[in-house]
């Protein structure tokens, strides 16, 4: 059964009836004594606080007390009762906290003396008090949530501490009737809602308060049981300084707190610059650390508070720290040995598989594999460890499904690297490797070894599908290897043939300018080369890497553009024979027919 103690709840009921604004007679100093006080000057009269004021300030310690040492799980309701009940803050852990309560204080302000007493009762506070413990807190309900059907097994305890002023003992026993009442009446509520839970155990804490000097009407009275529900206890206080006394009293009972006061520790007061004053300290804990003292037997350490003899305290005194002069250098016998081999232990477990370079490993450099890697190497594993081990090696296994890349380093490596199935099996051996070096330090690393060896296991067709891939991959490497070699054996035949038409070119042109004009031939006339050197288009700058090809092809654009229009004779010579002045050949021959038909006619 998950069992929430007395202390997970603990309700607040401060009277705000308007005799709680009558003064609690204990005088307190407005105008300190100061040695250098001009004559003449009456002093401030002293100030005496409310018994609303002593009631809130001791209210407002014991939260501080228990905010310090259980931020949570430690739950106070506050409800503040006059005319009705005014509730200040919820169970929420966001509103647990003491500026939320002196905000919400401010706001209701003192009580009004001049208001009508009959109208007002400390009843209301009382009743709403029950109502908000019959509440569900986030810890209630996030325990209910686990346990689902067996909700019923979440405890709900509860304490209320009310502050009042009682008439009288009967007065205190109709309170104690009316609690009892109200909750008999909620628990039969609850018991047919989802949203409230019956009040299982509840403790009732009375504190009559009173001013300094009076009588008081009520009697104390130790803890008592009124019903198998409700226990209830009533403590009779003066105000003031007594009421905090009581109150600091009761917040070490209720949750198992011990005192320890030091001693004689030496501050310098602001005043005395010069000397400094002795002053004791009191530490709040668990009672816990009181237990070897009290095994020792030493009866000394033990004693009362100046605050009053009903609170207990251990004292310390404060000692000198040791001077800078003497060696630091000491150790109790033994105390470094054990750390010494524990972290050599621990050094042996993480590094029983540990790459030293980047390149020597593809597992830790996989964000994937970090969940794995930063449990497995622990000594003993959760159930939460294993489900986290597993969900990795099943995202690995999806991972390689999909054929996503890994971090594979090609430092010094030729060509594309290994192939994407070479890489996965390189991955998984490795990290069989991790899982391997850490087997033997629980049953749970053997439960992970299982997992990735039953996700390594793949079935028959699997295994036929990366082959067919592997295949395919192969043909089309051998096919992307073919071509790049006719690629390339075409580029050098292409380099080659025009190599042979710029040599001819050079030839053809050598020729030309060999050949002499005859001294009776016509002047030639004056020929101008098609394309100007100056006007030859600029070769366009590749975009990309330029080929063999294209060199050559922009090389014979060059010389050619260079060159004059070719000579008719040696386009129409025979054997590189031209004959020379054909023309006049053809004139004569013309002549001759002409004359030759004058003379017969």
């Amino acid at each position: 059964m998950k069992i929430f103690s007395e202390s997970h709840k603990t309700v607040f009921v401060v009277d705000h009836c308007p005799y709680m604004a009558e003064s609690c007679r204990q005088h307190v100093e407005f105008d300190m004594l100061v040695k250098n006080r001009t004559q003449g000057i009456i002093p401030l009269a002293p100030i005496s606080k409310s018994l609303w004021t002593c009631s809130v300030e001791s209210s407002m310690e014991y939260c501080r007390i228990m905010y310090d040492i259980f931020p949570f799980k430690k739950l106070v309701n506050f409800i503040v009762s006059d005319s009705g009940a005014h509730v200040l803050n919820s169970w929420a852990q966001e509103d647990q906290n003491l500026q939320e309560l002196m905000a919400a204080l401010a706001a209701v302000g003192p009580p009004n003396p001049r208001a009508d007493p009959e109208c007002c009762s400390i009843l209301h506070g009382l009743v709403a008090a029950v109502e908000t413990l019959c509440k569900i807190t986030e810890y209630q309900h996030e325990a209910r949530t686990l346990l689902m059907e067996n909700a019923e097994r979440v405890g709900n305890r509860g304490r209320i501490i009310c502050i009042t002023n009682a008439k009288s003992d009967s007065h205190v026993r109709m309170l104690e009737d009316c609690v009892q009442e109200t909750i008999h009446e909620h628990n039969k509520l609850a018991a047919n809602s989802d949203h409230l839970m019956q009040i299982q155990r509840c403790e009732l804490v009375l504190i009559h308060t009173y001013p300094v000097g009076e009588d008081s009407l009520v009697s104390d009275r130790p803890k008592k049981e009124l019903s198998p529900v409700l226990t209830s206890e009533v403590h009779s206080v003066r105000a003031g300084r007594h009421l905090a006394t009581k109150l600091n009293i009761l917040v070490q009972q209720h949750f198992d707190l011990a005192s320890t006061t030091i001693t004689n520790i030496p501050m310098k007061e602001e005043q005395h610059a010069n000397t400094s004053a002795n002053y004791d300290v009191e530490l709040l804990h668990h009672k816990d650390a009181h237990v070897d003292f009290l095994k020792s037997g030493d009866t000394h350490l033990g004693g009362s508070s100046r605050e009053g003899p009903f609170k207990e305290t251990i004292t310390l005194k404060w000692c000198t720290p040791r001077t800078n002069n003497i060696d630091p250098r000491y150790k109790i016998d033994g105390s470094l040995e054990i750390p010494l081999e524990r972290a050599k232990d621990q050094l042996e477990k993480h590094t029983r598989y540990w790459p030293m370079i980047i390149s020597q490993t593809t597992i830790f450099n996989m964000q994937a594999v970090v969940p794995l890697a930063s449990v497995i190497v622990k000594e003993s594993l959760t159930e939460e460890d294993v489900l986290n081990c597993q969900k990795t090696i099943y995202n690995l296994v999806d991972m390689e499904r999909k054929n996503d890349p890994l971090p594979i380093s090609t430092v010094g490596t030729r060509g594309k690297g290994p192939k994407r199935d070479e890489q996965y099996r390189i991955m998984w051996n490795e990290l069989e490797t991790l899982v391997r070096a850490h087997i033997n330090n629980s049953e749970k690393h053997q439960r992970v070894l299982e997992c990735l060896m039953a996700c390594r296991s793949k079935p028959p067709e699997e295994e036929e599908r990366k082959k067919r891939g592997r295949k395919r991959e192969d043909k089309e490497d051998k096919s992307e290897k073919a071509v790049k070699d006719y690629e390339q054996e075409k580029s050098w035949q292409d380099s080659e043939r025009l190599k042979g038409i710029l040599e001819r070119g050079k030839e053809e042109l050598a020729e030309t300018e060999i050949i002499k004009d005859s001294p009776d031939s016509p002047e030639p006339p004056n020929k101008k080369p098609l394309v100007e050197i100056d006007e030859t288009p600029p070769v366009e700058k590749s975009k990309g890497p330029v080929s063999l090809l294209s060199l050559w092809s922009n090389r014979i654009n060059t010389a050619n553009s260079r060159k004059h229009q070719e000579f008719a004779g040696r386009l129409n010579s025979v054997n590189n024979r031209a004959e020379l002045y054909q023309h006049l050949k053809e004139e004569n021959g013309m002549e001759t027919t002409e004359n030759g038909k004058a003379s017969r006619q």
